[in-house]
């Protein structure tokens, strides 16, 4: 049994975030991954949107952390040459019946911080001439302008976030999964496989396994397991168009707007190339499954021309799949972000992350300062 001091399970963004403010603090950190590499799992496959934080409910994680991670990220974004654009993001209305729903979101997003007045992340009501202004190809009858908004490089971040945690002392072992572990009076211990399995007795374990977080908690003898959500997996499509997008910002349908619930609807992004993505769709699964059927493509056409009415007939490709680790399942509320530190299940040194899903690349430094002070004993 070899002895270390902090543990960090999960090289994703979030992981990987956790890993540096561990290491910048003074803790020798090693990050154990799964995968060959890292960030090959949720980190990899979103849309590498920066959310403002206009949506969440008030008071949230995941409002307060996305408002303040959003902020952290673009300054380490441009501190460390990180790849990312503030292109802004049209949330509009397609028909009268939907305006109600931009006012709703426009008062939340107030609450949540995006104030109105000089500030230059202010959401801004807009036209339908005044968002076509800005967008000649758009259809709206009315839309919200989000300036705060961006893209961003997601491996390109993770690399950064890697390069400072391994800077400050950090070590990343990968094809190491943790197979299971316990709680001793000397520390966590941790069983890890991989091809030289061994055993590491931790005093400061970070579950970050994003879609292993939930089977990582039950397989730890001696952490309770009131203390563990369910554990449900809602996979989204992606397709994208050939060529360059008549677009220079994001476009999102008004709330509600034909999405159903449980997601966004079918939005329009853009990589740091120009080229859109339209999705993401929706459906639970038993199981991981990245595949994206062609035929999937037919049920876009119609949301998509609701604001783009010259997309072009059989021009949607498939991209790619990712996969959502929920928490709640079908018919249950969205739940908020999960950062159970000891003050919650009485686990010394232990904090597991659940439920992180959107917005949790824009949340990841605000996160892992949330991560510090749950070890510290806060309740976050």
């Amino acid at each position: 049994m070899e002895d270390v001091d902090a543990v960090v399970v999960g090289a994703g963004v979030v992981g990987l975030a956790v890993a540096r403010a561990l290491a910048q603090a003074g803790r020798e950190v090693l990050i154990l991954e799964a995968e060959t590499a890292f960030g090959t799992g949720v980190s990899a496959r979103n849309s590498e949107v920066i959310h403002a934080g206009i949506y969440y409910p008030t008071g949230s994680r995941k409002a307060r952390w996305c408002v303040r991670g959003r902020r952290l990220l673009y300054e380490f974004c441009a501190r460390h040459g990180v790849a990312h654009r503030r292109c802004g993001k049209l949330i509009v209305a397609s028909d009268d019946a939907e305006l109600a729903a931009l006012d709703a979101l426009a008062a939340t997003a107030r609450a949540n911080g995006l104030a109105g007045g000089d500030d230059d992340d202010a959401l801004q009501r807009l036209s339908a001439a005044e968002a076509q202004a800005l967008e000649p190809a758009l259809q709206c009858v009315g839309a919200l302008l989000s300036p705060a908004t961006g893209i961003v490089d997601s491996h390109g971040l993770m690399l950064a976030l890697l390069g400072e945690a391994e800077a400050a002392g950090a070590t990343l072992a990968v094809a190491a999964p943790v197979t299971g572990g316990r709680v001793t009076p000397a520390g966590i211990e941790l069983d890890v496989g991989g091809e030289q399995p061994m055993g590491l007795r931790a005093r400061t374990v970070v579950n970050a396994a994003a879609l292993g977080a939930v089977a990582l908690a039950r397989g730890l003898q001696g952490l309770d397991p009131h203390h563990v959500p369910g554990a449900w997996l809602a996979k989204g499509c992606y397709f994208t168009l050939p060529g360059r997008a008549p677009f220079s910002r994001l476009v999102y349908p008004a709330p509600g707007a034909h999405g159903g619930a449980g997601h966004l609807g079918v939005h329009l992004t853009l990589d740091l190339g120009g080229q859109a993505r339209f999705g993401p769709s929706f459906e639970w699964v038993d199981a991981p499954d990245y595949t994206v059927d062609a035929a999937g493509a037919d049920a876009f056409y119609a949301e998509v021309r609701r604001y783009w009415p010259g997309l072009p007939d059989g021009v949607l490709q498939p991209g790619y799949a990712g996969l959502r680790p929920k928490i709640t399942g079908p018919g249950d509320p969205a739940a908020d972000f999960r950062v159970d530190g000891p003050a919650v299940h009485g686990v010394p040194g232990l904090v597991n992350l659940f439920g992180i899903e959107s917005p949790g690349l824009t949340s990841s430094l605000a996160i892992a300062e949330a991560v510090c002070a749950a070890l510290d004993g806060d309740r976050v």
